[in-house]
């Protein structure tokens, strides 16, 4: 079945932005390994601009505004890392960007989309409320929406990242992807099964947050229930789009729900055993590879996408597990 994003996009938008990202390090460590019985690789997209992978995704989707639509601006709705990775981008591109975030948003991702130039508009904490108010702001001024993950230019962008991890890293036998809106795990699926069909492609879904766990059960998209989302991965309690859900559906090969206490779990590993600064959004991925019922033999070598590093310190404290005793 067609897709909005094929593995040619994904290489063309690889190109288009190259001079505006890092390319991000892949790491080891042996004290994760010798923990987890695993060998992992981590991609690690938290050193990226804007300390997320999500700035690849705002600068493709930028870069092929025309003169008109970057003259009256661009607009999107995020709980925060899309929100900086568009203000980054708009900013380098000489474009207007206004971003409506939700009023819980984590104070650090509000400061920082601040000081990137953006202008923020607060709305209420759902979905309905941040897509009303952005597509009322767009009426008003004549801007481009661009979504945070359901836009094709935006999951190609994603992608990018999974070309450079193959070519840092090409004995890895599975990846697994942080899973919520669907744009990153999207672009590195169609990226894998483009260029190296062999490795498993593994999206990590909170379990509070499971909208594409009961979508692929269920054969269609479904949305979270009314309560809305519940879990510390603030970065994920988005949903499947019209473009992510059949690429997830079809070119993901599992989806792993995974508790918030094995998250906070991974967290801490990777605060005290790698040093990196990491949020609950991405050490996800960890978890699902390692303290999850994920499918992957025992034998291969993983890679781990940590697709962020913008954690509220100040929450940090109640986001560990406990350390275990020695």
């Amino acid at each position: 079945m067609a897709h909005a994003v094929t593995g040619a996009h994904i290489h063309s938008a690889a190109t288009r932005i190259a001079d505006h990202i890092r390319r991000t390090p892949v790491q080891t460590s042996r004290a994760i390994d010798a923990l987890t019985g695993r060998q992992l690789v981590f991609k690690c997209e938290n050193f990226q601009r804007g300390g997320s992978f999500k700035v690849r995704g705002a600068l493709n989707a930028v870069a092929q505004l025309t003169e008109e639509q970057r003259a009256k601006g661009v607009l999107t709705h995020s709980s925060g890392n899309f929100a900086q990775g568009l203000a980054i981008a708009a900013r380098t591109l000489g474009v207007r960007a206004t971003i409506v975030m939700p009023r819980n948003a984590p104070a650090v991702k509000r400061a920082a989309v601040r000081g990137y130039g953006a202008h923020i508009v607060l709305c209420e904490p759902s979905l309905d409320s941040r897509l009303d108010t952005v597509h009322t702001l767009a009426a008003q001024t004549g801007g481009t929406v661009i979504s945070p993950s359901n836009h094709p230019a935006v999951i190609a962008g994603q992608g990018t990242c999974a070309l450079e991890l193959l070519e840092d890293a090409p004995d890895i036998g599975a990846v697994v992807v942080p899973l919520g809106g669907g744009g990153l795990l999207s672009g590195v699926a169609v990226a894998i099964q483009h260029m190296a069909p062999h490795i498993t492609v593994i999206g990590a879904e909170p379990m509070g947050a499971d909208d594409a766990w009961h979508s692929r059960q269920a054969g269609k998209r479904i949305g979270h229930p009314p309560a809305g989302p519940s879990t510390i991965c603030d970065g994920l309690r988005t949903e499947l789009g019209t473009h992510t859900w059949p690429i997830v559906r079809d070119c993901v090969d599992h989806v792993v729900r995974v508790d918030d206490i094995h998250t906070r779990t991974a967290l801490r590993w990777l605060f005290e055993r790698m040093k990196l600064v990491v949020e609950p959004s991405a050490a996800i991925a960890l978890a699902a590879a390692t303290l999850s019922d994920a499918p992957i033999d025992r034998n291969t070598r993983v890679g781990v996408i940590l697709s962020g590093g913008n954690v509220d310190l100040d929450a940090l404290p109640g986001l560990l597990a406990p350390r275990a005793p020695a």
